[in-house]
């Protein structure tokens, strides 16, 4: 069933599906869409190994893995509030051309941190730490 008034909002960690953070989508009456990915701009971070962050860059940029889920505009500010600090919503840009709110961190989050860009996302970065 449609959410009226829907918001796309792209995700990157750990509000993915199955993963520590995702009860707070489900909580609010989110859905998901699809897993995608944003265009090759981008960059991400592992945040102490708790949680990814990710930043539009001006080069050496890539495509990171993200899922993509409808919220309704209410739920919006409460899953925002219930980020880890650092982490905030902006424009992020799909691989097909859209471009939708999503979770990104504030430069100043990444500095110090582990770049794992190269792994194309959280996932597979988590996956080869097992």
């Amino acid at each position: 069933m449609p959410i009226e008034n829907a918001v796309l909002l792209a995700v990157n960690g750990t509000l993915m599906r199955g993963l520590e953070l995702n009860h707070h989508l489900t909580a609010v009456g989110a859905a998901f869409v699809a897993e995608t990915q944003t265009a090759p701009l981008y960059r991400l971070w592992s945040i102490a190994d708790r949680h990814p962050a990710m930043l539009r860059v001006s080069e050496d940029g890539h495509a990171i893995a993200l899922e993509v889920w409808t919220v309704p505009p209410a739920g919006l500010c409460q899953i925002l509030q219930q980020e880890p600090p650092g982490l905030c919503i902006g424009k992020v840009l799909l691989s097909d051309g859209r471009e939708i709110l999503g979770v990104l961190g504030e430069p100043f989050l990444c500095q110090g941190q582990r770049d794992i860009t190269a792994w194309g996302g959280w996932r597979a970065y988590r996956a080869q730490r097992l």
